[in-house]
């Protein structure tokens, strides 16, 4: 997931849950968040008892987010958000938390409105965790048309640039989809999983050349044993499962989205 994709995801996510962008550049946001939002991703608990205990006005704080630290001279300081950092993390478990689904339309101009129509399609975000001794984690954007069964990476840039709303504009047209919902997922994780079949498989190449030398390593310092004692099959086990190579597949979030 590239920086600016983590930007406009960012953007988002505190546009829809109503938090003020009160600064914002390519590289960095600057937000205002509201109590719930607060609550939810602070780490306050203290502090909200007390100002609700004394009935005090409260003071929701605010985040500055920087998506790129290599493009900012200027010495501002504020939380870097990155593919695996702890808060990017944080926000998808709240976005789950918040509704992974969404129907919403693209609004349309009233004068036009009799002469639109709107396509279905299904919108997905995939995170896709490879894990082993080391730990890399991308976002996809996938977006597939109902009508015609065609598939598009980086969809959430295409939904950003559009106006949506969760109700659909009057006198607009809107097309029943052909490809079911449920059938297009099944589809796209087929495409997910082409994703993942494209992947350099040195990673894992890697962290099996490193396990067969620590298991060398642990061989020599027990060399000689006939009955190995509990903490070789303990150091066994443990390297075991730090070495062996998985792949994670998460839906992040999704929907169904009307465009013209």
């Amino acid at each position: 997931m590239y920086p600016q994709q983590i930007h406009e995801y960012l953007r988002q996510f505190f546009n829809e849950t109503n938090c003020p962008i009160i600064h914002e550049s390519e590289h960095f946001l600057q937000i205002q968040l509201t109590v719930e939002m607060d609550k939810k991703i602070m780490n306050r608990p203290f502090y909200w008892r007390y100002v609700e205990s004394i009935q005090e006005t409260p003071k929701p704080a605010q985040l500055t987010l920087i998506t790129d630290i290599r493009q900012l001279t200027n010495g501002m300081k504020g939380e870097v958000v990155h593919m695996g950092s702890p808060r990017l993390h944080q926000l998808f478990q709240v976005t789950k938390e918040l509704g992974s689904y969404v129907k919403m339309f693209e609004q349309v101009n009233r004068e036009d409105a009799t002469q639109t129509v709107l396509t279905p399609w299904l919108g997905v975000n995939y995170q896709i965790s490879y894990s082993c001794h080391q730990t890399k984690e991308e976002l996809y954007s996938l977006g597939m048309n109902l009508m015609t069964g065609a598939v598009f990476q980086n969809f959430h840039e295409t939904l950003t640039a559009r106006n949506l709303h969760n109700t659909p504009p009057d006198h607009v047209f809107q097309l029943p989809y052909i490809i079911s919902p449920v059938r297009a997922l099944d589809r796209l994780e087929d495409a997910v999983d082409g994703l993942i079949q494209k992947q350099d498989p040195s990673w894992a190449e890697e962290a099996r050349r490193r396990w067969k030398k620590d298991q060398a390593v642990l061989d020599y310092f027990y060399e000689g044993q006939d009955d190995m004692p509990e903490s070789y099959v303990l150091e066994k086990q443990a390297m075991a499962e730090r070495f062996t190579p998985r792949i994670r597949v998460d839906i992040v979030n999704g929907g169904l989205f009307y465009l013209q």
